[in-house]
């Protein structure tokens, strides 16, 4: 069986769980591959920062999903915010204190 290489992103590594569900969809690790590595980034980070398995399950079939139709980064998702080669934006900080005060 060959290894396959798939890219990662800038701050994640590529999860097994997502690497396993892009290898099983040949359409999706095409556009995986065409999208930049910040995108990745995202979609990564979008995928595993939840808290239950369940949320996070279902982070990585939509990822495969929306690959597949073409869409290069998770919707309405803010950017990670594990990057060290920037500050966070405003808005990211926004996001971040109103999750805070909610919970």
């Amino acid at each position: 069986m060959r290894k396959v290489e798939i890219s990662e992103g800038i701050a994640h590594k590529l999860p097994s769980d997502l690497k396993k569900a892009l290898i099983a969809s040949p359409k999706a690790l095409v556009a995986w591959e065409a999208i930049t590595p910040l995108a990745r980034n995202e979609w990564i980070c979008w995928a595993v920062t939840v808290k239950q398995q369940k949320t996070r399950d279902e982070h990585v079939k939509r990822t495969i999903e929306e690959l597949t139709q073409g869409k290069r980064r998770p919707c309405c998702w803010m950017g990670c915010i594990h990057r060290t080669d920037k500050p966070i934006s405003a808005s990211q900080k926004w996001v971040l204190s109103r999750q805070k005060s909610s919970q």
